[in-house]
Parts: C-alpha cells; structure tokens; sequence
C-alpha cells in the first residue's frame, strides 16, 4: 500500500517536473532566460508558440484527470506564458518600426494562433 501511495506521489512530482520543464522552454524562447549552449538570451516567437500550444494541449488532454493543485499550477503557467508572449511579440515588432534589428526570431511567419 505505501509502495502505491510511494508511485502515486512520484508520477505527481514528474508531472510537476514536466510542466516546469516545458515553461523553462517557453521562458527560454521569450528571450527572458538565457540558451544555456549560447549563454545568450535568444527570441524565437514560434517554438515559444508551440510550447505554449503543447501545455494547452497538456490541459485539454487531461482535463478531469488532475488534481487541483496540478491543474491550478498548468492554468497559471500557461496565463503568465501567454502574457509575456503577447509582451514580447509587441516589443519585437516596435523594434522592427523603430528600423531596430530584433534579436533572433526565425521563422515568425505570421500564421500563430490567437492566444
């Protein structure tokens, strides 16, 4: 019995451990933590997109399968995601007005989902 409640416990705390993982990402792709290979802080608005699309998808798929805490702690990363993103694309495109070179942003074709 305590083994299950011992397994229980596990599978909780790595689904924790996922969902950090997958806002680190996000955070990362905003440009606000640096890329630890090229220690510099690095914008991609589309793989900070799809990051935040998977942690949607991650809430839709488990919908009534998380306990309040887990699904409480998805909820508010994806809300704090999704405003730095909304943040970040407005400061990249009024540096891409003022004829500012906007740090690293490849392949932001224009085809994102509203967020």
């Amino acid at each position: 019995m305590d083994e299950d409640k011992s397994r229980e416990q596990y599978k909780k705390e790595l689904f924790i451990k996922l969902l950090l993982m997958l806002h680190a990402g996000a955070l990362q792709h905003l440009g606000k933590i640096e890329n630890p290979i090229t220690k510099k802080k690095e914008v991609n608005l589309d793989l900070a997109r799809e990051t935040i699309d998977m942690l949607d998808l991650l809430k839709e798929k488990t919908r009534g399968n998380l306990e309040d805490f887990e699904a409480s702690t998805l909820e508010n990363l994806i809300a704090e995601l999704k405003i730095t993103y909304v943040k970040v694309e407005s400061e990249q495109a009024k540096k891409g007005s003022s004829g500012e070179t906007p740090e690293k942003q490849e392949g932001d074709g224009g085809d994102k989902k509203d967020i």
